[in-house]
Parts: C-alpha cells; sequence; structure tokens
C-alpha cells in the first residue's frame, strides 16, 4: 500500500545557502559537490531505493546550474520536473507552487536538499499510509535543536515552543515529511511562507493531523554551514556509509 501511495518527491532545492558563502555564491547549496557528485544526488539515491518515480525540485538562486547537472532532466533514469521560484517562496509556498503538478489525493514524500542520510524511508511511508494524517513528520530523538514535541499518541503537538505543549517528548526534525495534497488547500497561493507556521495552524484547528515518527536508525547529516560541508566531505570521502 504504501509503495502505491509514494510516487512523487518534493526536493527543496531553492534556498539561498547563506550560510555557506562564498561556496554558494555561483551555486546552489543542493549543487554543491560531496564524494564527487552533487549533494541533492544523495536525496535522490535515497528516494529512488524507497520507490519514487518522479522528482520536483524547486529552484530559485543559480537555477542554470541545475539545468548544467542535469542537461537531460532526469537521474539515474527518474524524471525531475524544475519549478522556478522568481520570489523565494520558502517551504509551504513552494509546495504549493507545485500544487498544478499534483493529483488530488496524492502523497508526497518532501526532502531538504542539503540533507545527506539513509534512514528508513519505509518506516515513514508505512505508518503514513496506514494513518493517512495530513502530514508525518521525520524525527530523530537526538541532534539540535530539539524542538519538535511529540504526545503519547504520536501526534505532533507543538513546534519551536510556539504553542507551549510539551508532549512526552522533544525530537530533531530530519527536513523530510509526507504530506497528503489536501494540506495544500490551507496554503494561501503566492503566500512566502515556511512549513512550519502550517502544521502549527493545522495542528490546532485538527488535532491529530499532524503526526510524527522517530527513527534513529542510519545517518543524518547536513550541509548547513562552511564547516558542516568540509566535515561531510571528510566523512563522505574517508567512510562508505551512504
Amino acid at each position: 500500500m504504501a509503495g502505491r501511495l509514494f510516487k512523487t518527491a518534493f526536493i527543496l532545492g531553492a534556498g539561498l545557502g547563506m550560510r555557506l558563502r562564498p561556496l554558494t555564491e555561483r551555486c546552489p547549496k543542493p549543487l554543491l559537490e560531496v564524494g564527487g557528485k552533487p549533494i541533492i544526488t544523495y536525496a535522490m539515491d535515497h528516494l529512488i531505493s524507497a520507490g519514487i518515480e518522479r522528482f520536483i525540485v524547486n529552484t530559485h538562486h543559480c537555477p542554470e546550474v541545475y539545468l548544467q547537472k542535469f542537461p537531460e532532466l532526469h537521474w539515474r533514469g527518474v524524471p525531475i520536473i524544475f519549478r522556478h521560484e522568481p520570489v523565494l517562496m520558502d517551504s509551504a509556498g513552494g509546495l504549493k507552487n507545485i500544487e498544478d503538478l499534483l493529483a488530488q489525493d496524492q502523497t508526497i514524500l518532501c526532502y531538504n536538499g542539503d540533507a545527506i542520510t539513509d534512514l528508513p524511508l519505509q518506516d515513514l511511508m508505512q505508518l503514513h499510509a496506514r494513518k493517512r494524517p495530513e502530514a508525518t513528520l521525520v524525527l530523530r530523538s537526538s541532534g539540535s535543536p530539539l524542538n519538535v514535541n511529540i504526545n503519547e499518541r504520536g501526534e505532533i503537538c507543538d513546534i519551536r515552543h510556539i504553542r507551549n505543549e510539551p508532549g512526552v517528548q522533544a525530537c530533531f526534525f530530519a527536513g523530510i515529511y509526507a504530506v497528503e495534497t489536501s494540506l495544500l488547500r490551507h496554503i494561501e497561493p503566492g503566500r512566502i511562507e515556511s512549513i512550519i507556521p502550517v502544521f502549527i495552524r493545522r495542528m490546532t484547528e485538527n488535532p491529530g493531523s499532524i503526526l510524527g515518527i522517530i527513527i534513529d536508525d542510519g545517518n543524518w547529516q547536513s550541509a548547513g554551514s562552511v564547516d558542516d560541508y568540509e566535515q561531510l566531505k571528510t566523512q563522505i570521502h574517508s567512510r562508505e556509509e551512504f
């Protein structure tokens, strides 16, 4: 069942990568190379292994570099659709901006384009397919910041301490989440907005609609800063974990 639901992945590739300057002055952060290939291809390989059959990638900064890296608009046989944002729309705005590319009642796997991980995506897919909430977030019990709270039912009850509801555990958000296209109805067209306020609104308006799943198996790393990027390159070069 899970495999039938998850066919499309939305990879967030439009960020400015300010903390990685000057490396990102002429290159989007997800296209910086680690281990001889762009960071975003680690996400693509991970998603392909989970059965994803189509990528949608939003772009903003240096969009032409994406076309240089993927001139045939596919990666390992899986087609890529690039959706350019002349104005950077942030994560929720970017998701709303691809709504016309999505079918109704479809489940989308969203993935930050600067993450490199081999955590078991099937765990997320199976839970989401079984319960079909509006969204399910991949969490880890360690990492920084621990600012996503879940209750005893596995529901997200707070993010960034906005609702002052600690629940039973504070977790780290891995930047990977499953979303029903029904959630997009609650995002205003053309509005520049992060996905976090959307999750907050929905968990308030429809309690239990945003779930979390803790997945501590596997590795998770992100090129958030120059130091992180240099460390990531060293680790990938010295071991074959991804």
